[in-house]
């Protein structure tokens, strides 16, 4: 590792919004004649910061993940060190020639073919024809678009445009490559492609950001890590810390409503009245394939000073309600056990089996062998694709599934024998 390149200081970007749009000289008059001096009054400008105060440093070789919910500023952080905006506050100092991809279209002329845009990203890089041309060939191959490659970029789909926008960007050696979301555009194979490319560029000393929604690709692939929130840094460092920061922002805002649900089975004597999914001793609103978790239940009796023989279940199932599997106290420990009239139960599931996804949790509560609370749909867990299996693979290419991971191992043929 050297020095940095690119160090950011205040950076912070401001936008203005609900101007209302001038409708001309007639709506002008009739807006003067109806109230002259709110006509005249000057209208105040609504105002709200994408970006504050953000500083950040990244060294050459680094790859940086940006994670941050939608509207957290990452689009903009990006724009402002493409040199795309100007910031508001702050200054950034990039060394080294940039290739962007923040959003389909960034770079290119849609009146230009794909063979001529290659080379108008070449020369604003920066590169001769001669560079370029020793480039084409692999640039085409990588893009799958060599059929229309002579074909005006207007008339190419998202995909195709941004199969070619990313090859370009890659293969034109910039010093930094910055990546926005813009990937999940193409398919999974694709996607499996760019992350593939990435990792290799990283590997020859040049930088990379990289911004995606998904856990796995940020894990397999970063080295470091910025969490965003509203505009401002929350977490800044070794991406395994920043992502466990961004994974333990909110709690499940479903589980909190289970005390006032009044669709339950039951006797009724105990009623649970929440639930939530917590990592590492914290309340999260979604977690990532292997991570390890606990759904905690919160439990209140009406009338009882102890309760005897409790046994707890939990069912994780699909949105179609296809049970995938079920957490019971019952199997773990035949003995069923005694509690306080109110508390919390917690189940902890080691290393996560599920992949991204939205997954329902039924609940229900039993008091001595008489079932006292049972709601189908008690809360939410939330999923992100993880490194389950510390590949950064869940699945080959081109298979797209939902559900259970299950840990594996595989053995082979003894090569002596040939």
């Amino acid at each position: 590792m050297s020095g940095a390149v690119i160090h950011g200081e205040g950076l912070g970007k401001r936008y203005r919004r609900g101007l209302q749009v001038d409708d001309g000289l007639r709506h002008s008059l009739e807006a003067l004649l109806r109230s002259p001096i709110a006509a005249l009054r000057r209208k105040r400008e609504e105002t709200f910061w994408a970006l504050k105060d953000v500083s950040l440093e990244v060294k050459e070789g680094e790859v940086l993940g940006l994670i941050g919910r939608n509207g957290a500023g990452k689009t903009t952080l990006l724009k402002i060190l493409s040199r795309i905006t100007r910031p508001t506050t702050g200054w950034a100092e990039i060394h080294g020639r940039v290739g962007s991809l923040l959003e389909v279209g960034t770079g290119f002329h849609p009146e230009l073919t794909g063979r001529e845009n290659i080379f108008l990203n070449g020369a604003i890089l920066g590169m001769s024809r001669v560079e370029i041309k020793g480039k084409f060939d692999e640039i085409v191959a990588f893009s799958e678009v060599e059929k229309f490659l002579d074909t005006p970029v207007k008339r190419y789909s998202s995909g195709m445009y941004v199969r070619l926008a990313f090859a370009v960007a890659a293969h034109l050696e910039p010093e930094i490559l910055i990546v926005d979301e813009v990937l999940a555009v193409g398919d999974v194979q694709f996607q499996k492609k760019c992350l593939g490319k990435m990792q290799q560029v990283s590997t020859t000393g040049r930088t990379v950001l990289f911004v995606s929604h998904n856990m796995a690709a940020i894990e397999s692939l970063c080295t470091v890590g910025v969490y965003l929130k509203q505009g401002k840094v929350c977490g800044f460092g070794g991406i395994a810390d920043v992502m466990a920061a961004y994974l333990a922002t909110a709690r499940n805002p479903n589980g909190d409503l289970l005390k006032h649900r009044l669709d339950r089975d039951g006797a009724g004597a105990v009623r649970m009245t929440r639930i939530w999914i917590e990592t590492k001793g914290k309340a999260v609103d979604h977690v990532a394939s292997g991570n390890d978790v606990a759904i905690a239940i919160e439990y209140e009796a009406t009338e009882a000073d102890r309760l005897n023989n409790v046994r707890v279940s939990v069912a994780v199932r699909t949105a179609h309600e296809q049970t995938l599997f079920l957490c019971s106290s019952e199997i773990i420990s035949p003995q069923k056990r005694n509690c306080p009239p109110r508390g919390i139960v917690r189940c902890l599931v080691p290393h996560l089996p599920l992949s991204g996804g939205r997954y329902i949790l039924f609940a229900y509560f039993e008091v001595d062998g008489v079932a006292q609370d049972s709601v189908t749909n008690a809360a939410v867990l939330d999923v992100e694709d993880g490194d389950f299996y510390g590949s950064g693979k869940l699945y080959p290419p081109g298979w797209q599934g939902q559900g259970v991971l299950v840990p594996q191992h595989w053995t082979w043929p003894d090569m002596t024998s040939i």
